[in-house]
């Protein structure tokens, strides 16, 4: 193991863009599925991992909604979320903001209420049990009516003390931001932050879109912007942060190569960037391995690797005390190691 392989795995973080249920391992996977009498269409764990091999976004997104399928219970969600937990805790992860998707389950007949409280009584347990703070956002699907948004805001209301925010992910291309502009402007009236994944696969156009018709506070993903200078300025001046994923961007063929990884030139730029894993189940990794696969493609010092975890902290919505806690533990980790 290299040095920087172990100052990474040591290092405290932050994660703020997760998907949870793209941290459905197979072999959970088939427990669940087992458990709940689901067919499902693999036969062995290796076929389940061989089928993780994508082209493209809409590759990824079928195989990940057919194996959310087999989610149905609250404790179904709960081991979902304990054993994300339990790997990150590992890790050295000690705070994660999640995104869930409810109309991935409502629309097949899992009310709301059984997603979500098996979801927060998970995170509830990795606080009080690993010492993991959390935030729980709850995303619109993109490829949905944004009347299909409206009812899941709607049904999100007795919950509103669990959830911090809204975002929007899934098909980007042809689902732009202002296809929500109407449900994020009474989200916000509701008195949720938003965000939104915006500039992954889609242009830099849809990041505009983003910050001025949905008024987000964070932007997920987010590599386009390096398409527009104007852009790019703006998200310097606002500081704006960017949650970016370096194995989904190389799994999903959004980079041909770690090594045409934007993010070393965009914090030379000074745009607030942050490293997460997305759905790490798919991808091939979570957060040291998204740390360590993208500090030695593009061979980031130790002060770099520093920034883009503080970075994540920064970016969080931890209290203020608290991320400056965070911080300054970061700092005593780097002059230490």
């Amino acid at each position: 193991m290299t040095d920087i392989n172990q100052f990474i795995e040591g290092l405290p973080k932050a994660e703020l863009h997760l998907h949870i249920e793209g941290s459905f391992e197979p072999e959970l996977m088939f427990e669940i599925a087992k458990r709940n009498r689901i067919e499902i269409p693999f036969g062995t764990i290796e076929e389940v991992k061989e089928a993780y091999k994508f082209n493209n976004l809409q590759e990824f997104l079928d195989i990940y909604y057919a194996g959310a399928n087999v989610l149905i219970t609250e404790k179904d969600f709960y081991d979902l979320t304990w054993a994300y937990l339990t790997k990150i805790h590992k890790q050295n992860v000690v705070h994660t903001e999640i995104f869930f998707d409810p109309q991935t389950h409502t629309d097949r007949g899992v009310s709301f209420d059984t997603v979500i409280t098996g979801i927060h009584r998970a995170l509830v347990d990795g606080k009080e049990r690993l010492g993991i703070s959390f935030v729980l956002i709850m995303s619109f699907l993109r490829h949905l009516s944004e009347e299909s948004a409206f009812e899941t805001l709607k049904q999100a209301a007795p919950y509103k003390d669990w959830i911090e925010a809204v975002g929007l992910d899934s098909s980007e291309v042809g689902n732009p931001p202002s296809k929500f502009e109407s449900v994020f402007k009474k989200a916000l009236d509701e008195n949720y932050l938003t965000v939104a994944h915006a500039g992954e696969e889609g242009p830099a156009e849809y990041i505009w879109e983003a910050l001025d018709l949905l008024k987000i506070t964070r932007n997920d993903h987010g590599n386009r912007c390096m398409d527009d200078d104007r852009l790019v300025a703006r998200l310097v001046d606002e500081q704006m942060p960017l949650t970016l994923c370096p194995l989904s961007n190389l799994e999903l063929k959004v980079v041909p190569d770690l090594r045409d990884h934007p993010i070393a030139k965009m914090m030379e730029r000074g745009l607030l960037v942050t490293i997460n894993s997305d759905d790490p189940a798919y991808f091939g990794g979570y957060m040291n391995e998204n740390y360590i696969a993208t500090a030695e493609a593009l061979e980031l010092t130790k002060d770099q690797i520093t920034t883009l975890a503080k970075n994540g902290f920064k970016a969080s919505w931890l209290p203020e005390e608290e991320k400056n806690q965070r911080i300054e533990e970061v700092e005593t980790y780097y002059q230490h190691n």
